[in-house]
């Protein structure tokens, strides 16, 4: 049984992987409430991390739990999903499935998703491997910026040796140049000291820069589809144009680090490295599953809605999707479907389907005291959030705990009677309380506002109350 937990050979790069109970605690800061998902997505992260410490034998016969959140609009099904590609560090693409249409109508294919991630896993890759190389990337920057500063010191012209014909004068002359060799390798070794200390940042250097190309946007039906580097044939196509500009030692050494670092990247190696990355650890969370699921008895649009279920199932099933860095398997990619399915069930979409997505969980609609929390205990809450923008002007912005409770109040009603969007509610809320703040603010220059339950009251109260009108206004 020990060799079942021998680690891999080519292990893929290292990403965070922290334990069910620290990701449930550390969505809690962000997202109230819904904790069954929130342990259904933690324990999901874990398994890509326990799978990894597996033989390459049985790594292989390990497929990912695929996840489908069943919920209303606004009750943190995105949020849930977002929040958890920050905390992994995992290549992680949201998708909307309604702009996806089968394989011969106008529109992206599904595979197309899987491209997405590789570019993110690319990006990730890229930055990873650009901190390897920043400190020889620096260095070699100084070197460069010290040639524009002051001439690069001159070889040294030793005579032919022979030394029947060796005269005085030849002798004298390398002297010379080995002297005003060695002074300018101490100007350089001052000025380098001085470029080091950025005393030399206001300093004013020309350069040669190359000009970036425009990109070239194809049109057409199936052409955002191609796999071929057309942007990159027609750039080695045709000549590159460069042009001398002006700039500071400090606007200079950005541009020639970029082009350093770029320079000690190996593409290949990158795109290796992110194509593994991908198809071990990638996350494809494929919102709105709900809206490609076809009306009984209907046709036209719905038939391609059901094209775009048979062409998602084997790419959540497994396959091998063709990209421009290479070869993808979806085998081992993570797939979390969410849908509100207020007009179907999940047992509307294809039975494959279907069974592709193994854990389930529903999440529930919010109530008032979900709103008050969600105002209050979020690191990056509404009110947190209008407070700060508030203090740009000078204003201390205070809410009261009774305005708070009231705001939900307000929230929770206008949900009810209206359409159920769930904590979007409260942009539209606090948006139409805090408007006339918003709007005399610059001219108010300093003070404390206090946001009171009576403060709440006179600006929502005749809105929530008349039905027709709150429709409308919140």
């Amino acid at each position: 049984m020990s060799g079942l937990m021998t680690k891999p050979e080519n292990e893929p790069i290292e990403i965070k992987m922290d334990t069910p109970r620290n990701i449930v605690q550390q969505l809690d800061r962000y997202i109230i409430g819904q904790g069954d998902a929130k342990r259904a997505v933690a324990i999901a992260i874990r398994n890509r991390w326990r799978r990894q410490q597996l033989a390459e034998e049985l790594q292989q016969e390990i497929s990912p739990k695929n996840i489908m959140m069943i919920g209303p609009t606004g009750v943190g099904k995105t949020e849930i999903a977002r929040r958890l590609a920050k905390l992994t560090g995992a290549p992680f693409i949201k998708v909307e499935a309604t702009k996806y249409t089968e394989v011969g109508y106008y529109g992206r294919d599904v595979e197309s998703m899987v491209r997405e991630l590789v570019e993110n896993a690319i990006a990730i890759v890229r930055e990873r491997e650009r901190k390897n190389v920043e400190e020889d990337a620096k260095d070699k920057t100084n070197d460069r910026l010290l040639d524009l500063l002051i001439d690069p010191p001159e070889p040294i012209n030793f005579p032919a040796f022979d030394t029947d014909s060796k005269s005085e004068n030849e002798s004298e002359e390398v002297n010379q140049q080995m002297e005003l060799q060695k002074r300018q390798a101490r100007t350089r070794e001052k000025m380098r000291a001085m470029l080091m200390a950025g005393e030399m940042d206001h300093r004013k250097v020309e350069m040669t820069v190359e000009s970036r190309s425009t990109p070239m946007v194809f049109s057409g039906a199936g052409m955002e589809n191609m796999d071929v580097d057309l942007q990159g044939m027609f750039e080695k196509i045709i000549p590159k144009s460069t042009a001398k500009r002006e700039m500071t030692v400090a606007e200079a050494r950005q541009v020639i680090f970029e082009q350093e670092c770029d320079s000690l990247l190996d593409n290949e190696k990158i795109n290796g490295l992110a194509i593994e990355l991908a198809e071990n650890v990638g996350i494809i969370f494929l919102d709105e599953i709900d809206k490609v699921i076809a009306g009984e008895g209907k046709s036209g649009g719905d038939v391609s809605r059901q094209g775009v279920q048979r062409d998602l199932l084997p790419i959540v099933e497994g396959t091998t999707v063709q990209t421009k860095y290479g070869y993808v398997r979806t085998d081992f990619i993570l797939f979390v479907a969410a849908g509100a399915f207020h007009r179907n069930q999940p047992s509307d979409l294809m039975p494959e389907l279907q069974g592709r997505f193994p854990i389930r969980v529903e999440l529930d609609d919010l109530t008032k005291e979900d709103f008050v929390k969600i105002l209050q205990e979020p690191r990056n809450s509404l009110t947190k959030q209008y407070a700060a923008l508030m203090e740009t002007e000078g204003i201390t912005l205070e809410f009261k705990d009774e305005a708070i409770e009231q705001l939900a109040s307000f929230a929770y009603q206008v949900n009810q009677t209206t359409q159920n969007i769930g904590a979007r509610r409260l942009y539209t809320i606090l948006e139409k309380v805090l408007e006339e703040l918003s709007f005399d603010a610059a001219e108010m220059k300093m003070g404390h506002v206090d946001i009171t339950a009576e403060y709440v009251n006179q600006r929502l109260e005749k809105a929530v109350s008349d039905e027709d009108l709150s429709k409308f206004i919140l």
